[in-house]
């Protein structure tokens, strides 16, 4: 359940201005790091991640003139909390088309909190193959980390309380665009 703004204790720290402003920032960086389509490959985590990294493909490839591959990352059973979802978790499937090896991949997620589904995320990406580099782009990086990953484009640094729940809303999967922030 989202919270809103009638139920009290959430702020609002992104509108669906603000989310399109820190896409935009983030593809900026993409486009600097890797100035070629042919450079990059852009994976999704679901599920907001693939909406984000859809909407962030849409913008490099105006940007290039050319596709960029892309793929979708389904982390299910590469988490270290898989006993504890229950005895049949819901798996869709990861979606790579595209040969990995010695590619420079950009994974996209909408929320950075532990570093634990961007763990499970890398590992996932290894059994398909050795990339050439990793980067990780998030809308929002909320802090209180137990791994030691971070960011390499960030639309948001969000200082947050352990207790605090980052809920990002967009249009695709939520029909509402923003982020929130309440008490958990």
């Amino acid at each position: 359940m989202t919270p809103t703004a009638e139920s009290g204790a959430v702020r609002e720290v992104m509108d669906e201005s603000a989310v399109r402003d820190a896409l935009e920032r983030i593809r900026d960086a993409v486009l600097t790091e890797f100035p070629n389509s042919e450079e990059v490959a852009i994976l999704g985590i679901r599920t907001r991640g693939v909406v984000l990294a859809d909407r962030l493909i849409g913008m490099l490839e105006e940007c290039y003139g050319a596709p960029v591959r892309s793929g979708t990352l389904d982390i299910t059973l590469y988490r270290d909390d898989l006993s504890t979802l229950g005895p049949q978790p819901m798996v869709h499937g990861s979606e790579i088309d595209f040969d990995v090896t010695d590619c420079n991949l950009v994974i996209v997620d909408d929320v950075l909190f532990t570093g634990r589904t961007v763990r499970a995320a890398m590992e996932e990406v290894i059994n398909f193959g050795r990339p050439g580099c990793i980067r990780l782009a998030v809308l929002v990086d909320r802090g209180w980390r137990e791994y030691p990953i971070q960011p390499d484009y960030v639309g948001l640094k969000l200082e947050t309380t352990g207790n605090e729940i980052v809920h990002v809303q967009l249009r695709e999967a939520d029909k509402s665009e923003g982020v929130v922030v309440s008490a958990g």
